[in-house]
């Protein structure tokens, strides 16, 4: 396959999945606001601080309301990861390789971004529900592409991409937590900071599969080991480093340097992160812990851009 068809693939996918979890980090603010009384407003910077963005989010001078942060995250020009500009980058990603996609995959692609250019510039803070809708368009693609698209190179690609930033993302919101600091030191385990781990867990799609599998009271050390290490839950990191593994091995034979290069430092990432006690994973805190996991996945992404994407320029 053309490292240019292998490129677009991968970003087209990495570029909804970014716009699905973004939906999610800007829900996740809403339900916490709601439970946080006088303290709403400092529910949303914390947001920007997860995304890694916040230099440029300062660099703006936008102040840190409630609605410049859903507007940076939301349509900012000088954002590129806002939603709008992921949006018009897969579709763009998508009208390259046209005759590789199926028509349902490129129908759908198209109607979200026509929809929300018909929609025009968001002047108030997006409804929970207006979120929701964007998020179930982005579902409905990647339903599409798996329904549609035949399990070849191709699909790898795009799985690799998907996997790759919701891994990211995964963890992204568990740091959206660490950010939030709440009212008094006292309050740690209290009713507002259960309210908020189960927002968190809601908002990533994994509070019934949470109930259902760990039987136990919801804790930060158990809602984060199940975001970060269960092998079945489909949002989970461990699952999502397993798919890439998955993926790479049908990519390559493990002949040359590069090849071998990637499954290494891939087995080294699911042996920290599928293997380890949840004890032992954050010994030196949470936060660094999902510091340390981003970095990783980063270093992946350079390692597969190397193998399979080397004659195309980066995209971020």
């Amino acid at each position: 396959m053309l490292s240019r068809v292998a490129y677009s693939l991968y970003w087209m996918a990495r570029y909804v999945e970014r716009v699905e979890n973004l939906c999610r980090f800007l829900q996740v603010a809403e339900a916490m606001a709601l439970d946080a009384g006088s303290r709403a407003d400092d529910i949303w910077l914390p947001l920007v601080d997860a995304c890694g963005d916040r230099a440029l989010f300062d660099a703006g001078g936008r102040g840190s309301s409630p609605e410049a942060v859903a507007d940076f995250l939301l349509q900012s020009p000088h954002n590129p990861s806002a939603i709008r500009s992921c949006i018009s980058l897969a579709r763009e990603n998508a009208r390259q390789i046209r005759e590789v996609i199926t028509t349902e995959m490129w129908e759908q692609l198209n109607t979200i971004y026509l929809r929300l250019q018909e929609e025009g510039e968001l002047r108030s803070l997006p409804s929970h529900g207006w979120l929701g809708q964007l998020r179930r368009d982005c579902q409905l693609f990647f339903g599409i592409t798996d329904s549609t698209l035949s399990r070849n190179k191709g699909w790898q690609f795009s799985r690799i991409g998907r996997l790759i930033e919701r891994a990211d993302k995964t963890a992204r919101i568990l740091d959206v937590k660490y950010f939030l600091i709440l009212p008094r030191q006292e309050a740690v385990g209290g009713m507002l900071d259960q309210l908020q781990w189960i927002s968190l867990l809601r908002t990533a799609g994994a509070y019934q599969m949470f109930r259902q599998n760990t039987r136990k009271a919801i804790s930060p050390t158990g809602v984060a080991g199940f975001l970060l290490l269960d092998e079945h839950f489909p949002r989970s990191v461990c699952y999502c480093l397993n798919g890439i593994a998955a993926a790479v091995d049908y990519l390559t034979d493990q002949r040359s340097d590069r090849d071998v290069e990637l499954g290494r430092f891939l087995a080294l990432l699911r042996s920290r992160w599928c293997t380890s006690r949840f004890e032992d994973l954050i010994s030196q805190g949470l936060h660094e812990s999902i510091d340390s996991l981003q970095a990783g996945l980063n270093t992946l992404h350079c390692h597969i851009e190397a193998r399979f994407l080397r004659s195309c320029a980066s995209q971020a």
